[in-house]
């Protein structure tokens, strides 16, 4: 993929990976939008010529009008990226976590298909894109006190791969992002060893840039995650990461 000459929408880039994407992106050369609910963020990303739309993945109206946006000023946009997510901590012991697994189930998985089904027509008509979905190695190699944020992101997974294949002909590459944990996407409070953030996107940009792109873009720090099973070690990790279940209260 040529990172320096796209039209890029980046749902859910205004902090974390999704904004350190769209600032490299758009130092690479490529035009990038972003969309979210941080109004402040935006303006932030539009003093440095990102341009920003309002943007809630959890209402549909909101991302049909975020959409019609975008395209009635980007016309020859031809990649999406479904940035959004949210990762709770939960206490399966106490049923008032639902809520927090609802809002996760909302945002991560089905604000994924929202975006996705938003920008798909468009993407067909011009004759090919991108589409860059977000998952997680947690998707792969579940950590307890995130239960929901690990199902919703194995839903994403497989959703993409569904994706991919029908997508096949249309020209458009679907393309996977497994992140590891990144320092200041929100992982830092639960992993002290996360991931800097600039060099993760650097070797994001590598991957991405690579010809043919991967349809999973897997960084170093992920393997471990993502190959847990196949390498025999899924069940001591496992068993490794639930003792960050201490961290819920009363389990300390």
């Amino acid at each position: 993929m040529d990172i320096t000459t796209r039209t890029a929408f980046i749902a859910g880039g205004t902090s974390g990976i999704g904004r350190e994407l769209a600032r490299r992106l758009a130092a690479a050369g490529s035009t990038v939008i972003v969309g979210g609910r941080n109004v402040a963020a935006l303006a932030e990303l539009e003093s440095e010529g990102i341009v920003g739309v309002e943007l809630d993945v959890t209402d549909a109206a909101s991302v049909a009008k975020a959409r019609d946006r975008v395209l009635a000023a980007h016309p020859r946009l031809d990649t999406v990226v479904t940035m959004s997510g949210i990762m709770p901590i939960e206490d399966l012991r106490d049923p008032a976590h639902f809520s927090d697994a609802h809002r996760a189930i909302e945002t991560n998985l089905v604000g994924t298909i929202r975006v996705i089904d938003a920008f798909t027509p468009h993407l067909i008509a011009r004759g090919g894109g991108a589409i860059m979905t977000v998952t997680s190695g947690i998707a792969y190699l579940p950590f307890p006190p995130m239960p929901t944020y690990a199902a919703s992101k194995a839903a994403v997974h497989a959703y993409t791969e569904a994706l991919r294949a029908q997508l096949a002909d249309a020209g458009i590459d679907v393309i996977e992002l497994v992140p590891p944990a990144v320092a200041s996407a929100g992982q830092e409070r639960v992993n002290p060893h996360a991931l800097p953030l600039d060099a993760f996107v650097s070797e994001v940009l590598d991957l991405l840039a690579a010809d043919p792109t991967p349809s999973q873009i897997l960084v170093r720090g992920v393997q471990m995650h993502r190959w847990a099973e196949r390498d025999g070690t899924y069940d001591e990790l496992v068993a490794q990461r639930s003792a960050a279940l201490a961290m819920l209260p009363g389990r300390g």
